[in-house]
């Protein structure tokens, strides 16, 4: 069983890391590069737009795939 909590709290300090933690290993590298590249591109303004997005679907992403890994144990 995966604690979602848990997940959604390891993507909100580092984006992909709830997916890593969820056994997703490649979604959540491409989580940490696309949060990597969205804190470069903060330089020309629109990491200011991309950043906040993509910190919040992997939150959301994280606690949503738990849930689901949790509901197909269950039965």
């Amino acid at each position: 069983m995966k604690n979602a909590g848990v997940a959604a709290v390891l993507s909100f300090f580092i984006s992909g890391l709830g997916q890593i933690y969820n056994g997703q290993i490649i979604k959540g590298l491409l989580f940490v590069a696309a949060y990597a590249i969205s804190v470069a591109l903060m330089h020309v303004l629109i990491g200011f737009l991309i950043f906040p997005i993509v910190w919040i679907w992997g939150i959301f992403d994280a606690y949503r795939t738990a849930e689901r890994i949790n509901a197909r144990r269950s039965y």
